[in-house]
């Protein structure tokens, strides 16, 4: 029982970095970005984050299950970290319509990932392999981040 209320917990949790992009709609704003050809088009955009917060709940699941919370303080508080850089990106890119910010922000997100993988593995290597298409998303956005910058460096909010 404790180990399903836990994964509740990470799930909870999760699903919580995702708010900020539920509350901070891309709106009339983004929708006059110039933004690049390659862009996906933006009902992509709820199922992989529905996706790859399951996945990034059952990862933080798998770690504590392996290690606990006394165990695994450094990687958990990666993961934690990461979490909070997740939270803040639509906040600070469709709130604040500071796309620079944003991007910089995504840096230290990705940075956060890759920690939290690196981190993962020597506990539990699914864990940081479940990981993998969070990274690999998180990578793409960076790219879209820079390009969508770039393009609209000159455009105030």
């Amino acid at each position: 029982m404790a180990s399903l209320l836990a994964l509740f917990a990470f799930g909870a949790a999760s699903f919580a970095a995702g708010i900020g992009g539920i509350l901070f709609r891309p709106g009339e704003w983004y929708q006059r970005l110039n933004k690049p050809s390659w862009r996906p088009p933006d009902w992509l955009f709820g199922p992989v984050w529905t996706f790859l917060y399951a996945t990034i709940a059952l990862a933080g699941w798998l770690v504590w299950r392996e290690a606990g919370f006394g165990d695994a303080v450094l990687p958990l508080s990666a993961y934690g970290t990461q979490l909070l850089l997740n939270a803040a990106w639509s906040p600070i890119f469709f709130g604040l319509r500071r796309i620079g910010w944003a991007l910089a922000e995504m840096v230290l997100l990705w940075l956060s990932i890759v920690a939290t993988i690196v981190l993962f593995y020597p506990i539990e290597a699914t864990a940081a392999a479940v990981l993998a298409p969070y990274l690999c998303w998180v990578s793409f956005a960076l790219l879209l981040n820079l390009s969508v910058w770039r393009r609209n460096s000159a455009i105030p909010s």
